[in-house]
């Protein structure tokens, strides 16, 4: 099995961890190396006192492409684990997308509490093209989303730019030059105590999180069994073998 050390960089500047999706063969899809290797690397930043924030980055021009339909997928038990793990984090959460994210990569997204996308961003909830739907990451993302983006981005399966993701609550905003909002709100937070910080962000994760209470087993049993249809098979087989699903008018 692949070492988490392998698909997971790490590097500190000043009070901030970054940590690096960087497995960009297979699109940073969310394999059980990763989703272990980010899990743990959230547990040890929340012990690390010399850590005021996290922030998500990519290597390759995928930021993540969700599960990986390759069969070394971590489980919607494990991508439930990881989402509430982002959220309940006592440290901001940011994230640098510069590249394309799909499936529970939006998720990701929809668990940080401030993220930014450059021109070379693009955003799909395509789960709908290949039998299934968008079901764990809604936990976080619904509350988050424009209620009529969601549902019309939720059933198209379109794929739209940074700058509509910023328009629809999906990243906190787009910019030419990502790193330097970045490095304004990692300033800002530098300056904020960890008490501080923990109490915001206590308050503004609070809906989602009342969410993972309600909706994450019926959820999750929703994704388990979406994944294991047959139409689910045909979409997944049609999409490795760059086909039209079965379906498709």
């Amino acid at each position: 099995m692949t070492d988490p050390a392998d698909v997971l960089l790490r590097a500190d500047e000043r009070g901030v961890r970054t940590l690096t999706l960087n497995a960009p063969e297979n699109r940073n899809a969310l394999t059980v190396p990763l989703v272990t290797g980010l899990r743990d690397a959230l547990d040890e930043a929340a012990a690390d006192d010399t850590v005021r924030a996290v922030l998500l980055a990519h290597t390759g021009n995928t930021f993540c492409s969700g599960a990986d339909l390759g069969g070394r997928g971590a489980t919607p038990q494990d991508l439930v684990a990881l989402l509430r793990a982002l959220l309940e984090l006592p440290k901001p959460v940011l994230a640098r997308v510069t590249g394309h994210v799909r499936g529970g990569g939006l998720g990701l997204l929809g668990a940080c509490d401030l993220s930014f996308a450059g021109p070379g961003a693009s955003f799909a909830f395509s789960e709908v093209r290949i039998g299934v739907a968008p079901a764990v990451i809604s936990l976080p993302l619904l509350p988050r989303l424009e209620p009529r983006a969601a549902a019309r981005y939720y059933l198209t399966g379109e794929r739209f730019d940074a700058a509509e993701a910023a328009r629809i609550g999906l990243v906190t905003g787009a910019a030419r030059d990502v790193d330097e909002p970045l490095r304004t709100v990692s300033d800002a937070l530098r300056r904020a105590s960890p008490q501080g910080l923990a109490a915001a962000k206590g308050l503004v994760t609070a809906e989602a999180l009342r969410a993972f209470d309600r909706d994450a087993g019926t959820l999750t049993e929703l994704s388990a069994r979406l994944f294991g249809s047959a139409e689910a098979r045909e979409g997944m087989t049609a999409f490795l073998e760059r086909r039209d699903p079965a379906w498709a008018r």
